[in-house]
């Protein structure tokens, strides 16, 4: 609760949330948004924006504003479930091995270890090739499964710091089993890097989506952002002038990135306060301005 209250005080974090916000509620109410079926001809092939088409249609004559809105639903909930994903293996991972420690720490750090030398994207490339035309169920399972090894270093980190404390070692006097140290007074105060894994998370997901199916490796009759991407590239919709096509996922993709950035950043100054300079850079600006006053 103190960070949520801490969160709507940030003007990034508020910005972040109003643009999230708007994203979702889009995806949410889509069919009321628009009369026109996502998959469905309803135009002349790369008409231009017009009243009846808002942001034009594609080579197969599809409303682009159609396709844009379902298709952030998609984009959504592969990024949402696989950043939880990502957030659930990565910090009860890190918990596990900074609490525990000697054998499970080793065994923990080996594994992550391992995840971390192999080169993420190219084995999601392997990985979706071999699959074939994967569903954005399964790309979001294959980001889960291979992205939670930096989740675990800095939650085990963060860990083995707070296991230190002295309400961890009284609680531990007190005879309490682990799982409840590690998921009442530990997790607690893990909060804010929990929260700065799952929005990184969530941002890596939605781009590698969109890169994995920019590239050919997702399901063509999936009405997402990566695959309108990819059907704007085989019909070369900049080389016949057809820009809407292309610049339409392309600025919802940023339009997101942008807010859950923000949103990151605000909870990373929440979490470390030295990042906080906005207040001293205005303060230091005025005393400079009083002194060139004085003079």
């Amino acid at each position: 609760m103190k960070l949520f209250a801490q969160l709507l005080q940030n003007k990034k974090a508020m910005t972040g949330l109003v643009i999230l916000t708007v994203i979702i509620l889009v995806a949410i109410f889509a069919p009321l948004l628009t009369e026109y079926s996502p998959v469905k001809r309803v135009g002349r092939p790369h008409q231009a924006p017009s009243w009846d088409h808002w942001m034009g249609t594609t080579r197969l004559g599809h409303d682009v504003f159609s396709r844009l809105v379902h298709g952030a639903r998609v984009s959504l909930a592969v990024g949402f479930g696989a950043g939880l994903l990502i957030t659930l293996i990565g910090t009860v991972l890190g918990i596990i091995a900074g609490y525990k420690g000697g054998v499970v720490d080793e065994v923990i750090n080996f594994f992550t270890n391992m995840v971390l030398v192999v080169p993420n994207l190219p084995l999601l490339l392997v990985l979706a090739a071999f699959i074939g035309q994967a569903s954005p169920l399964v790309i979001a399972i294959i980001l889960g499964l291979t992205s939670w090894a930096w989740g675990v270093r800095v939650t085990r980190s963060e860990t083995l710091s707070i296991r230190q404390r002295d309400f961890v070692k009284s609680a531990e006097m007190l005879g309490e089993p682990g799982w409840r140290i590690m998921l009442f007074e530990i997790f607690p105060n893990l909060i804010s890097i929990v929260g700065i894994n799952f929005i990184g998370s969530v941002i890596f997901a939605v781009i590698t989506e969109a890169t994995l199916e920019f590239l050919g490796l997702g399901d063509p009759n999936t009405v997402s952002w990566g695959i309108m991407l990819y059907n704007a590239q085989n019909a070369a919709a900049l080389a016949v002038g057809a820009w809407w096509d292309i610049l339409a996922p392309c600025f919802a993709l940023a339009f997101l990135g942008l807010g859950l950035a923000l949103i990151n950043f605000a909870i990373d100054e929440i979490a470390n306060p030295r990042l906080r300079t906005g207040g001293m850079l205005n303060r230091w600006t005025r005393m400079v301005r009083l002194g060139e006053g004085k003079l």
